[in-house]
């Protein structure tokens, strides 16, 4: 497992959830040691509520990382552990079109129909003037608001560019609270959909009062040929079985890693496929368009409140268009494809992908958390922090 860790494994705090044959369990890896903090928090959610302030007692020595036997779904190998996407109770929020890359696709899927056969000539005609021009501006700024104007004059606007450079940022529900799935589990796409994309980007996690906690890397599986033919059909497009891989752990800030480390981070993508295709691709935080701050304070306030806190997607500036199959016809991705995203500091998130509908469904639920922790008697010891809120 060590080799899907971040580089510096030793000095980081990592925060996750594994799946024993007792339910769902944080855990909690310092000094390369593995805990089970299920005594101190029975959800990650409320591990992240008491992050920083005065420490607990009641974790379980489980050993060092390098003896943490975790299986993939896909494999053989026995094990009585899973690793699970490593956010519970959190609302799973994601930003849109924040790299001027991005933003320059959102557009060419808009005027293509979500028809990857007509992407490339699109492409060629817009990258050079809006990709370049929305590069040099900043969002919601005076000079924002004047090439908004000229890009209106010349027939370019887009409702994706009103939220690449304008003043609210593209902030939507990626997925419901515990659907997410994590390191070493099916990533699913939609049997009908003839154009979709990876979407490897880094992942802050929140509590409920808004501190920005650590980070982890997320997959933020995307179809584009359904966004394409609208953005109402946004929810079809990225809400759908299996479709939000979160992991491999949350890396908690601390003296060896901050906000500014995810602010320079190099996120990286791999893909290899079945069939010997393989792809590889990077992407530099550096050139987001919105600082990462920016974009929690736009999901969270007095607008939208979160109790439980929220994991919140930072948005991609990578869209593959090399051509998978025929000439034209963009890349898409095929059963069976390994895909990675990684960096040095948070680890490699690696799933494999099927169809939605033959990834397993989606049916362990809040309910079912919620009697899974009291019938372990995990409730009852932290009912009264509870009550203390209500």
């Amino acid at each position: 497992m060590i080799e899907y860790l971040p580089e510096d494994w030793r000095a980081a705090t990592l925060l996750g959830r594994v799946l024993t044959t007792d339910g769902p369990t944080p855990v909690l890896a310092r000094e390369g040691r593995v805990y089970d903090i299920s005594g101190i928090a029975p959800t990650v959610a409320q591990f992240l509520e008491g992050w920083g302030r005065s420490p607990k007692q009641g974790s379980r020595a489980l050993g060092p990382c390098e003896s943490l036997n975790l299986r993939r779904a896909w494999d053989d190998t026995p094990s009585q552990m899973r690793l699970l996407a490593p956010v519970d109770l959190q609302c799973i929020k994601a930003a849109g079109v924040t790299f001027a890359v991005s933003a320059v696709e959102r557009v060419i899927e808009e005027r293509a129909r979500g028809e990857a056969c007509r992407a490339d000539a699109i492409r060629t005609a817009l990258r050079d003037r809006v990709g370049t021009d929305i590069r040099s501006v900043k969002p919601g700024s005076p000079e924002a608001k004047k090439l908004r104007d000229a890009l209106i004059a010349d027939g370019l606007w887009s409702q994706y560019l009103e939220v690449a450079i304008g003043p609210d940022a593209e902030i939507f529900t990626k997925a419901p609270v515990l659907s997410s799935v994590g390191w070493g589990d099916w990533i699913g796409v939609r049997s009908d959909s003839v154009w979709n994309n990876p979407e490897p980007e880094i992942v802050l996690v929140c509590d409920r009062a808004g501190r920005t906690l650590g980070a982890s890397l997320g997959n933020d599986v995307n179809l584009r040929c359904i966004e394409g033919r609208s953005a109402l059909l946004l929810g079809k497009a990225k809400d759908n079985n299996a479709s939000c891989a979160i992991g491999p752990f949350i890396r908690l800030f601390d003296e060896n890693f901050s906000l500014d480390d995810v602010r320079k981070t190099l996120v990286r993508l791999e893909v290899v496929g079945e069939d010997g295709y393989r792809l590889e691709g990077k992407s530099s935080m550096i050139e987001i368009s919105r600082d990462p701050l920016e974009l929690v304070g736009q999901t969270i306030g007095r607008h939208h409140q979160y109790p439980d806190g929220f994991a919140l997607f930072l948005g991609t500036m990578f869209a593959p268009t090399d051509d998978r199959g025929a000439p034209g016809s963009g890349f898409t991705h095929k059963q069976g494809d390994i895909v990675r995203v990684s960096s040095e500091k948070l680890g490699v998130l690696e799933n494999k992908v099927t169809h939605c509908e033959m990834a397993a469904p989606w049916t362990f639920g809040v309910g079912d958390l919620m009697y899974n922790l009291a019938s372990r008697g995990l409730l009852k010891k932290h009912a009264a922090g509870v009550e203390s809120k209500l």
